[in-house]
């Protein structure tokens, strides 16, 4: 079997997907590559992962040897909405990984642009197009290289970024207040941890038989199973938190200045670029609804309501 890596192994899609891959494919063939290797559950080092240490902060000789003898990488984007940072790092560790002899990529990317668009209007989608015209790049330049870009649908857990960053349990907050009106076109939400569920046997697919990968040098959408708008995303909210939501249009400059943004973005004009993946879910770029999840899972993926109570239960603010 192919030996397989994923980098970096941390964060919630990382471990996610890890967690998964262990059940089906054996600990031995599996490089767990992070910014603190010392950090991974003993219950996975007991089983006999190999551990290397490694983030996108590293040089690319770093990275390169952090990515040698591994045929399968799983390649999870770094955490920043901002489009030339972003690509700024993930290039060079595409670069590295392709040097190391790495001979297939799957790279995390985002349900944007839907279902394969090449364009967007959200800043947070920039990095993510680059880096698959990377892969392109990459693999244009011979056969023994080959990469899978997986648009990973919008987490259902994620729903306080696209509202404002609104708290359940905050009983004070009835006002929504970000520069969409909740109408149509909306999001077709995936529960994060299904995301990494399918994401792991996408890259047990490949370990066991590379050759009759069906996804190779192909872009695989996964999402839920119903486009939800962000009215009726927020009317879920209220009947969950127990009080009136509604949201309230404003401007970008409106939006970008609330205490609770500028604090969670550290700064306002962070907040203005991050504003345009409104934008892009009010031109339908995150619509798209895929059966790629269902059959992935071998099974119809969780719905945005069922999780959203399981997590907060009702009346959240009680």
């Amino acid at each position: 079997m192919s030996t397989i890596g994923i980098f970096p192994a941390s964060g919630g899609l990382g471990t996610s997907t890890y967690t998964h891959l262990l059940k089906t494919v054996s600990p031995s063939n599996v490089v767990l590559i992070s910014r603190f290797p010392d950090k991974t559950p003993q219950v996975y080092r007991d089983q006999g992962v190999h551990l290397r240490q490694a983030s996108y902060e590293s040089t690319p000789s770093e990275l390169e040897a952090a990515f040698r003898g591994i045929d399968a990488l799983f390649l999870i984007s770094y955490p920043s909405h901002v489009h030339e940072y972003r690509t700024g790092v993930q290039i060079p560790a595409l670069d590295a990984a392709h040097r190391a002899g790495v001979k297939h990529i799957l790279y995390s990317s985002l349900a944007f642009a839907l279902p394969d668009k090449d364009t967007t209007l959200a800043e947070v989608m920039g990095a993510h197009l680059d880096s698959e015209a990377h892969l392109r790049k990459l693999a244009a330049q011979g056969p023994d290289f080959s990469w899978t870009a997986v648009r990973e649908g919008l987490y259902h857990e994620s729903f306080p970024i696209y509202t404002a960053f609104l708290d359940l349990k905050d009983p004070s907050t009835t006002e929504i207040r970000i520069p969409h009106d909740g109408s149509g076109p909306g999001i077709s939400w995936a529960k994060r941890d299904e995301l990494g569920e399918a994401s792991a046997n996408l890259i047990a697919q490949y370990a066991q038989e590379p050759a009759g990968f069906p996804w190779k040098n192909k872009l695989v959408v996964l999402t839920g199973p119903r486009e939800w708008s962000l009215a009726d995303t927020v009317k879920l909210l209220s009947t969950v938190a127990g009080r009136d939501l509604k949201i309230c249009p404003v401007t970008v400059d409106e939006y970008s200045t609330q205490l609770q943004v500028v604090a969670k973005f550290g700064c306002s004009s962070l907040a203005r670029t991050w504003a345009t993946a409104w934008d892009a879910i009010h031109a339908g770029e995150a619509s798209y609804v895929s059966p790629s999840l269902e059959q992935l899972l071998g099974r119809p993926p969780e719905e945005f309501d069922v999780t959203i109570r399981n997590l907060y239960g009702s009346h959240a603010d009680q």
